[in-house]
């Protein structure tokens, strides 16, 4: 199906949209993630590249070795089988995008 109705996604127990594109007919699938303060998920590796994109908030981010702290606009990468994460570090919502290079998730998770 190339068109997804919010009606027609599955329902979450978060405020966070999973999207995996393999049923869509595209090879990306995406985190539209809206987290509270202090959230994110664990260290973990993907064996394909991810891309964010933070649209509002505060986060830190790391990737292997290096922490990063990012805001509004600023875009970050993580080359296949790095260790990464992010945190919430603000004071109210974090809207970060996740493009997969994947049309399924894979995710392994470190802590």
């Amino acid at each position: 199906m190339p068109f997804l109705p919010a009606t027609q996604r599955p329902p979450s127990k978060s405020r966070t949209v999973r999207f995996e594109g393999h049923t869509h007919g595209t090879g990306i699938s995406f985190f539209a993630v809206d987290n509270d303060p202090g959230q994110g998920p664990p260290l973990h590796t993907h064996p394909y590249a991810e891309t964010w994109f933070v649209q509002e908030g505060r986060a830190r981010v790391q990737i292997g070795d290096e922490v990063y702290e990012a805001g509004p606009g600023d875009i970050g990468t993580a080359p296949p089988d790095t260790p990464h994460k992010f945190t919430n570090i603000g004071d109210g919502r974090l809207v970060i995008f996740c493009v997969h290079d994947a049309g399924t998730m894979v995710q392994v998770n470190l802590e």
